[in-house]
This record gives structure tokens, C-alpha cells and sequence, in this order.
């Protein structure tokens, strides 16, 4: 009678978990609309009151005021404020069209699909590069806290965090690409034309993810199992890296994910510097061109990803953490229990 209840009693729990999981997941993603309606209302009003007029550039220097004022009636931009916003709202939500770009009268769309592999390619190396790097830097610094690998990490970190990222990317160019002539300085012709950009792009993340992770690992080297752990005769590199490592893990983890969004936003500004053909190089143009529909879509789709990378990040951090996963059950933990005891009393019997 035993194997029975609890073979159902297991299958129903892990039934419950996944089904938690789900619930969770469609939960976030229903409060992503109002997240991305926000932005996209914000970001649409900066458009609206920025100076400048798309028609006119488009018209050029010798067109005339009736050429451009007709310009911008075929443009649609001589309709008030609520009138361009609650059509663009019914373009983005209802029908997922983020307009024709001013430039080259292309979708939107067309083009972003197009040029954010490149710019999610950057922010995948750089965040992985912050990992493999930042974490041993870390652990090196808080496992020697107060000697000379500690002080030098955390100089090191400094000036990660404190360097611009266009700056170190110039700095790159002039040394590995004008005066060693090792790597090329710019474009995407092979996978060598993405290792500078990735390095500069990838600087600060190791920075932050170094501090974080001797942050982390200082709390819990100090915590009574690590001592225990060595008690018992345990090696250090086992003690630091099976024990103390796996728990230090958990803010390492929350971090990643903003990581990686902060990283795509430095990729924006490393394209420019590399002449990357990414995203970052065509909000760039579209801004100079006054190209409201580009500006508005790709804002709005970095949004987008950003709000699924930190959903992604707190499903792993679910993952990874007991404690956090079981604030997704919520009161089904009362009614697993009761199902406990009645198949443990039938057991009995």
C-alpha cells in the first residue's frame, strides 16, 4: 500500500511544479504588456516633443514650405498628439507593426530582425566573458581578502567599472589594429572582427561580476557549514568550489541577467565605435535622421528582450534556489502536506 500513494503522491507533486512554473510564467508575461505599453507611450511623447522635422530633412535644404507641409501630411505628422499615439498603440499592439522606416521606407521590423543577431551575438560574448573572468577574480579576492591578489582584483574592478566603453574600444583599435595590426578595427567580415568589440563591450561586466562574486563569497565562506566542511578534512578547492561557490551562485545569477541588458546597451555604443552593421549603429543613424518609427520600434524591442532575459533569469534563479521556488507554490504547500499524512496513515495501516 505504501509504493502506490507514494509513487501518485510524487507524480502529483512534480504534476503541481510544473504546472506552478507555468502559471508563474504566463503570470510575468502578462506583466510585461503594461511594462512595454509604458515604454512604448514614453518613448513615443520623447519623439513627439524632440526638435527637429523628419519631412524636412527628408525634403532636403531647397524644398519648399508647401513641398514639406505636404510631406508631413503624407507622413502623418501634422495629426495632434493623441491622434499619432493612439494609431501608433493600434499598430504596435494590434496588428505588431512598427511602421516604415523614414530612410529607406523599409518595415521596421525587417530591419531589426535583421541587424539584432549581430548586436545579441556582443552581448552574449561580453556576458560570457564577464563570467569565465569576473568569477575566478572574485573567488581569487575573497579567498586572499586583504593580500595583494585581493588588492590588485579590486583595482582592476575599478578601473573596469570607472572606464568608458568607447573609450577602451578606441584604445583597442590603436593598439591591436594600427600599431600591431593583429585584429581588424572595423566591420563584420569574419569571426576576428567581433573579438575587439566583444573585449571593450565585455570590460565593465567583469568588473561587476568580480565584485559581486567576492562580495558573495565573503558572506559565505564565514557561514558555520564552510567551517564544518573543513572540520572534516575537506580540501579547499572542494570546500570553495562545491560548497561555498554553489551558494554564492545565487546573486551571481541575479546579476547575469541585468548583465546581459546592460550589455546590450553598451553593444549599442560599441557598434558605433567599430562600424558594426547592428542595432546600436541603426538607432544611431536613425536618430541623426530624425527616423521616429526606427528609434520607437528598436527601443521597444530592446525592452522586449530585456523584460524575457530577466524573466529567464528568475526562472534559473527558481531553479537554483529552494527557498525562492517555493514561493511560486503558494498554498498548494498546505494541501501537498494533508496528502502526506493520509498516504503515510494508509501506509500504516
Amino acid at each position: 500500500m505504501v509504493l502506490p500513494y507514494g509513487g501518485c503522491f510524487h507524480k502529483h507533486a512534480d504534476r503541481e511544479d510544473i504546472l506552478t512554473m507555468i502559471r508563474y510564467i504566463i503570470k510575468r508575461l502578462l506583466l510585461m504588456i503594461p511594462v512595454i505599453l509604458g515604454v512604448t507611450i514614453l518613448i513615443f511623447t520623447i519623439m513627439y516633443f524632440t526638435p527637429g522635422d523628419p519631412a524636412q530633412l527628408i525634403m532636403g535644404p531647397n524644398a519648399s514650405l508647401e513641398q514639406i507641409e505636404a510631406k508631413r501630411a503624407e507622413m502623418g505628422l501634422d495629426q495632434p498628439y493623441f491622434t499619432r499615439l493612439l494609431n501608433y498603440l493600434n499598430d504596435v499592439f494590434i496588428h505588431g507593426d512598427l511602421g516604415k522606416s523614414y530612410m529607406n521606407n523599409r518595415s521596421v521590423s525587417g530591419d531589426i530582425l535583421d541587424r539584432f543577431p549581430r548586436t545579441a551575438l556582443i552581448a552574449f560574448v561580453s556576458v560570457l566573458l564577464s563570467l569565465i573572468v569576473g568569477i575566478p577574480i572574485g573567488i581569487t579576492s575573497a579567498v586572499g581578502q586583504n593580500t595583494w591578489r585581493d588588492r590588485v582584483a579590486m583595482v582592476v574592478s575599478l578601473l573596469g567599472v570607472s572606464m568608458p566603453e568607447f573609450w577602451l574600444g578606441l584604445m583597442l583599435v590603436i593598439l591591436f589594429s594600427l600599431k600591431l595590426g593583429w585584429l581588424p578595427p572595423s566591420g563584420i567580415g569574419t569571426p576576428a572582427h567581433f573579438i575587439l568589440p566583444c573585449v571593450a563591450c565585455s570590460f565593465f561586466g567583469v568588473a561587476g561580476m568580480a565584485r559581486q562574486t567576492r562580495s558573495s563569497m565573503l558572506e559565505v565562506i564565514r557561514a558555520d557549514y564552510i567551517t564544518t566542511a573543513r572540520a572534516k578534512g575537506l580540501g579547499e578547492i572542494k570546500v570553495i568550489y562545491r560548497h561555498a561557490l554553489r551558494n554564492a551562485l545565487i546573486p551571481i545569477i541575479t546579476i547575469t541577467g541585468a548583465a546581459f541588458g546592460m550589455s546590450l546597451g553598451g553593444a549599442l555604443v560599441i557598434e558605433t565605435v567599430f562600424s558594426i552593421p547592428g542595432l546600436g549603429l541603426y538607432m544611431c543613424k536613425a536618430i541623426n535622421m530624425r527616423d521616429y518609427p526606427a528609434i520607437q520600434g528598436s527601443v521597444i524591442f530592446l525592452a522586449i528582450a530585456f523584460s524575457l532575459v530577466m524573466l529567464i533569469t528568475d526562472l534559473v534563479y527558481a531553479l537554483v534556489d529552494p527557498r525562492i521556488r517555493s514561493q511560486y507554490q503558494g498554498k498548494r504547500k498546505a494541501s501537498r502536506h494533508v496528502f502526506r499524512k493520509v498516504g503515510e496513515q494508509n501506509g500504516s495501516e
